[in-house]
């Protein structure tokens, strides 16, 4: 059943909520999405219906999408450094934050295949800060070392490079990243879950934050904004993820 019909919080809602706060923890101007990500477009969208003065270039967008050569204005906008945030994820994200969108086994993957790099290499370096998301959060995914590297996660010295990674989100908790030591910190639980059973389902090993607590849940007015003005913001690009999260179907 869905949030909205049962009046449930979906896991969705808070993993949107989570990102909208992380994005506002910092000063932040401009923020990109890429293609297939109503989380975190979700979560763009609840910091500016909150009130947040973001300039959103949403390259999923079927109408209204400022971009009409898709990812080379991205990459052109980034390059010169005027996209502050960005969310990447990976097939396997590692302790150090490196990303996989390879695959697994012998080069180029021949195990398991994901579904490329594209530019993720070039965003996580130009990019003034990225979040990572990944919903699945299992040793698989998790892991000490990525078999192949699509984006590192630090670089070394004399490298240039505008941004790292300011946290890993998934559907069990919150991770900071610190740069200089190249290492993951568990912040925050989501319901139901422990450092022990975060512990057991990560494949790196991690510091644990003195103030570990459990990720705070949406707020009654940011539930509010979700189903209703953020539903509304991306009906016509996530309408199943509306349908199914919020319990909205398009009238078209």
């Amino acid at each position: 059943m869905s949030a909205a019909a049962g009046g449930a919080l979906a896991p969705e809602e808070l993993l949107a909520t989570t990102l909208a706060r992380l994005i506002v923890a910092r000063p932040t101007r401009h923020v990109a999405v890429g293609a297939a990500s109503p989380i975190p477009a979700a979560a763009c969208w609840l910091a500016v219906k909150q009130g947040a003065p973001l300039r959103l270039s949403l390259l999923h967008k079927r109408s209204g999408n400022p971009f009409t050569e898709g990812s080379r204005e991205l990459f052109d906008l980034t390059g010169q450094g005027r996209v502050d945030l960005f969310f990447l994820g990976g097939g396997q994200i590692g302790g150090n934050a490196d990303l996989n969108l390879i695959g697994t086994g012998e080069w180029p993957g021949r195990g398991v295949r994901f579904p490329g790099s594209f530019g993720s290499a070039f965003m996580y370096f130009m990019a003034g800060r990225t979040i990572l998301f990944r919903e699945e959060h299992s040793p698989r995914v998790l892991v000490e070392r990525v078999e192949h590297v699509s984006a590192p996660g630090v670089s070394e010295a004399g490298v240039f490079r505008r941004g790292h990674a300011q946290a890993l989100v998934t559907g069990r908790c919150v991770f900071g990243f610190d740069p200089a030591r190249a290492r993951f910190t568990l912040d925050s639980v989501h319901p139901g879950e422990t450092v022990d059973s975060v512990r057991a389902a990560t494949g790196f090993g991690f510091d644990v934050a003195r103030d570990v607590r459990e990720t705070p849940a949406p707020t009654a007015a940011e539930l509010a904004l979700l189903r209703g003005p953020v539903c509304d913001e991306m009906m016509e690009t996530y309408p199943d993820f509306c349908a199914r999260v919020f319990g909205r179907r398009s009238a078209a």
